[in-house]
Parts: structure tokens; sequence; C-alpha cells
């Protein structure tokens, strides 16, 4: 026998989901049923069942999961409940840009003995609340409810093609359970459903006026700036950025970073920002804002200077979901990072492309060496100083953390290189990034946003994702303070941990780290 729930999973297994974050309630008996069919007809799951005692670290998880492996996985809750279980969780992944599936049970429609899964707990009753997706609907990308098994299928695919594509994010479907016990015919679980007729939206371009202008504004300044914070996120950007910075010797500056954007390294990082004052806008005369959601806080006493050609590249520049957001800037382009950094390095480097004399390229890359060597040799400082108590009692932040580096490279078989380092450090957010020195794309990630309780969870998905995409890390650690090691329900985080075999303890320093081993 099959229903609409062997429709759902057929799909996310069709679709590349490969793990199910989950947490069953009294909507999801056919769920359950499908799972044991499955296992009798061929011994296993299509999709990868993975238990959550809390739905926030279901859905932490699954944003670990799909940062790690670029794809979405599914979180699977209980009607109303279930889904404001989810939490801030709901807002990381919306404002972090991941593509997730959720999935939400609802109470039966009626008491109808009639009815296949019609309400027979009292807990149904109150279940059943007027408009269970509104608890949510302001963050997702897409919110529906599947009403047949029939078109189940094509549903699905909706909501993942909407999610994966930009500006990416979470999608909700949801379903009563009369709908998801509704027994279907054999030929609608077995019609192929062709993915690749899905795809997401592409990327726009750079217009050619844009990149003229663009181009220009860098040929002819006198010290031009990227800022960005997220382009990382797709990690084919980071060598993309690099080049760029490097043929026209552009300073890059990160404001408030999710992800690696440019590896630590690189003679042209010149510093980062989690809303401070920033010192290089008093001279930067054009500032590219590449995917940076907060490029500068004005109230901060951040502002570029008056005549400052400013050029704004995202996929949503205009940060609709935001209630408020202003960049006073010259253009503001609507386009794919990846698809724009090619632009420019094809309109710059390609055939008829101009080049910077030699002169103005070498006055440039000096005084990028300067300022950088500037903000690595405080760096350094700032980890000689191992306290500032008379006593030495307490460790200052940058030394705890260069000790934490150092640790790391030391005790891990690949020096440090397959390192995944989970920040939610949040107020030490600017130390984290500047004193464990992620040097390679995806080798740090954060939720991308405020609500507090993501990294325990992340990295345990994270942990799942790396053997499904084959990253092989050597560890998985997550660097966490301000209440955040609690926020993250570590009871269900360590179980899931635990039963999943993706932790394995190891002797590094012990205030605000946890760590993850990928499991064997």
């Amino acid at each position: 026998m099959y229903t609409t729930a062997s429709v759902l999973f057929k799909t996310f297994a069709d679709a590349g989901i490969t793990h199910a974050f989950v947490n069953w309630g009294n909507d999801h008996p056919a769920f359950l049923e499908e799972l044991k069919r499955e296992r009798v007809e061929s011994g296993q799951t299509v999709v990868e069942i993975v238990t959550c005692p809390h739905e926030m670290v279901a859905l932490s998880a699954a944003q670990g999961y799909a940062q790690v492996t670029g794809k979405p996985a599914a979180v699977i809750v209980h009607v109303d409940v279930g889904t404001q279980g989810l939490a801030g969780a709901v807002h990381n992944v919306d404002r972090g840009h991941t593509p997730v599936l959720i999935f939400a049970g609802a109470a039966p429609q009626s008491s109808d003995e009639r009815l296949k899964g019609t309400k027979n707990e009292w807990p149904m009753w109150l279940q059943d609340v007027p408009d269970q997706p509104s608890i949510v609907r302001q963050y997702m990308r897409y919110t529906v409810q599947i009403q047949s098994g029939k078109n189940a299928g094509k549903m699905v695919m909706r909501a993942l093609q909407i999610a994966n594509s930009e500006p990416k994010g979470p999608v909700y479907l949801w379903a009563r359970r009369e709908t998801t016990e509704e027994e279907v015919d054999p030929s609608i679980v077995e019609e192929k459903l062709d993915v690749t007729r899905w795809p997401p939206v592409q990327g726009p371009g750079l217009s050619p006026a844009a990149i003229d202008s663009i181009v220009d504004a860098l040929l002819e300044a006198r010290f031009p700036l990227i800022i960005t914070a997220n382009s990382g996120r797709n990690p084919k950007t980071v060598p993309l950025l690099s080049t760029l910075s490097n043929i026209l010797a552009i300073g890059v500056f990160t404001s408030c970073p999710s992800t690696v954007c440019i590896p630590w390294t690189h003679p042209n990082y010149i510093g980062l920002s989690f809303g401070g004052k920033n010192d290089l806008l008093d001279h930067a005369d054009v500032i590219i804002v590449l995917e940076a959601d907060i490029p500068w806080v004005d109230s901060k006493g951040n502002k570029p200077l008056d005549d400052a050609r400013v050029f704004v590249i995202d996929a949503d520049p205009l940060k609709t979901t935001f209630g408020w957001s202003h960049v006073d800037a010259e253009l503001l382009c609507k386009a794919d990072p990846e698809v724009a950094l090619s632009q420019l390095i094809e309109a710059i480097e390609g055939p008829g492309g101009q080049s910077l004399e030699a002169e103005k390229l070498s006055a440039r890359q000096a005084r990028l060496a300067e300022l950088r060597s500037a903000w690595t040799n405080s760096q350094e400082t700032a980890e000689g100083v191992k306290s500032l108590a008379a006593d030495q009692s307490t460790p200052t932040v940058p030394y705890l953390l260069s000790t934490l580096r150092n640790a790391v490279a030391s005790q891990t078989p690949n020096k440090g290189e397959k390192t995944l380092w989970i920040n939610e450090a949040i107020s030490n957010y600017p130390f984290t990034w500047s004193h464990l020195r992620p040097e390679h794309p995806g080798s740090m990630i954060a939720s991308g946003a405020s609500s507090l309780g993501y990294a325990l969870g992340a990295a345990v998905g994270a942990s799942l994702g790396g053997l499904v995409s084959r990253k092989e890390y050597d560890l998985i650690t997550a660097v966490v303070g301000d209440g955040v090691f609690l926020f993250s329900v570590p009871a269900s985080a360590y179980w899931m941990a635990r039963r999943y075999n993706t932790v394995r303890p190891m002797p590094l320093p012990r205030p605000h780290v946890g760590a993850f081993p990928r499991g064997n």
C-alpha cells in the first residue's frame, strides 16, 4: 500500500535530499508506516532519517548540512507546536539564505470516522489552529498546503525550485493527516519525475553599462575597496574575488561575515568589523558592496566619503525582506556574485580589456601591504597578551583563540587544513574571525543571522553533510559564546551527536568550545 507519505519520501530522494531531520508526532503515522515498508522491501529507507529530540536542533542541523553540501535537507515536524519548536532557527535559515525544506503535519480536519486519519485523540482539537503556516510564513520563500497525493511530488519540486533560487532560503509545506494517509495508486509513486526539468533560476549578471561603469571607476580610483560578507556562501566566488583583488590591487574588507569570502592570508585582505568603526571608509573613493547585509553602521560614525562612488552587487540589493535598509549608491545591481565577478575579470583581462598602469598598480599594492601589515601585526600583538589580569588567571580572547588554533593544527592529521569552524561566538565574532584565520572556502561558517543556538545542531548536520559531500573533515569545532551553548539545547544536540556518531572528544582547550570530529 502506498500513501501520500510514500510520494513525499520518493520525491525527496529523487530530488537529491539524502537526510530528513525529524521529530515525529500523532500526525505522522503514514510516514512511519512508509519507512517500515521501505525497510521490509529493500532493507533501507530512501532518505536517511535523523531523529531529533528538539525541533530547534533539527533545523539547525539541517542548516549546517546545507551549508556544507550546498544542497537542502528536509525537516519534518509535528503540527503547530512542532512548527513553533523550530524557534529562532527559522530566523537563521531565512537571514542566512539557507535552502531547507520544512514539512509539518497538521491536525485532521474533522472527527468523521468515515475518513482515514480523522481526529481520534484529544490533542488534535487543540492543535487545530486557524492558520498554521502563518507561524513561519514571513520567513519562508514559499508556503503551500499539500491537499492530494496525486500532485504532492510536483508541489515538493516547486518548493525546492524556489528554495534553491536566489535569494535562497527555507520553504514550508504542510498537510493534514487525512491527506498524508490518503492511499495512492502505485503508478503515482512509480511515476518518473524528471528533476532536471525543475532547475533553480539562474542568477543574472551585470548589464554592459554596469560593467563599464564599475571597471572605469576601479581603474580611476585612488583607493578602491570591496566590502563583502556573504559572497563565500558560493565557494566558487572565493578564487574569483581573490583574482579581481589581485589584478587591480583592490582592498577587501569583510563586514559581519557569515562565511569565508577571501582567504585570511590573502595580501589584500585588510580588515573586518561587526559594526565597529571602519577607518578605511574615510579613504576609499570607490566602494563595491558585494553580498553584504550590513556594509557599515552609519550611527557608529561609519559613512563613505561624500564623493565616493558606491556600487552594490547583490542577489537582493534592496534587502526587500528588511524593514529598513539603505545604501547611498550610484548603482544597485541585482546579480549573482559568481557571474558578476567573472564578468568584471573578463572586462579587465579579456580581449579589449583595460589594464592599470604599472606605477598606479605598484602604489596601490604598497598601500595595501602597509594596511595588511598593520592589521596582522595588531593581531599578533593581541595574541601575545596572555591575560589582562595581574594574576594571569583569565586568558584574553585572542590568546585563547590562537591557542585553540595552534592546538588544532598540531593535533589533527592535516594540520588544521581540514578543520571546519562553526562560529557562534557572538560578542567575540571579530576576534574569532581574526584569530582562527580561516583560509579555505567553507572552512568557517556561521548562521548568518542573530538567533542564538545554532552551533551545536549545525555541527551535527555539518558532520553528516561532510560525509555525503566527501569533505573528509578531520575535525568540526563549534566555538560559542554569550550563552549559545545552553541556547543550542545541548542535551538534544549531544544525544544526536552520539546516536549518529558525529562526536568524539579531543584534548582541546575547554572554555566555550565543543568539538565535533567527523564520525567513522
